[in-house]
């Protein structure tokens, strides 16, 4: 369930009192009082911001990716670089698995989306052959002729 920022900033605050009568009936208290914790560090870390849902994804580039992978790789716990960046603890995983496997190629944004339906697409279809000029197919001629006598000569002298 989605709530909006007015209503995290309120639980916040009573939560910062001391309060913890605050909890919408139908939900588990625990469980939400989780989500409350995980507000309020958002606020101190972030301030009312921290508390606004953020409408679009943000994008990581390989460089930030990167340096968050690094500080895990130094002995920093996945959980704790991951709260500090605020993103998932499953995706900064995600991302060290990437680099150990791959290196910095594997921390390179990828295409989004669902490929293109028809399985064959535009690059490997096949193209159609260009008519050649009466000067290319002589080339072209002369060229296989080659081929074949350097071909000869080079079994001739395997032998």
């Amino acid at each position: 369930m989605k709530y909006d920022w007015k209503f995290k900033l309120d639980c916040v605050r009573k939560y910062k009192e001391g309060k913890r009568d605050f909890v919408p009936s139908g939900i588990s208290r625990k469980g939400f009082l989780k989500h409350v914790r995980s507000w309020a560090k958002a606020f101190d870390d972030l301030g009312v911001d921290g508390l606004r849902h953020n409408s679009s994804n943000k994008r990581w580039t390989a460089e930030q990716r990167f340096d968050l992978v690094a500080k895990v790789i130094s002995g920093d716990s996945i959980t704790n670089v991951a709260k500090n960046a605020h993103i998932g603890s499953g995706q900064l995983y995600q991302w060290v698995r990437k680099y150990r496997e791959k290196g910095m190629d594997g921390l390179e944004c990828l295409k989004k989306g669902r490929p293109p339906k028809g399985g064959a697409s535009i690059a490997t279809m096949p193209k159609k052959k260009a008519k050649l000029t009466p000067t290319e197919r002589e080339e072209l001629k002369l060229l296989r002729e080659r081929s074949k006598y350097l071909e000869a000569e080079n079994l001739y002298l395997k032998n």
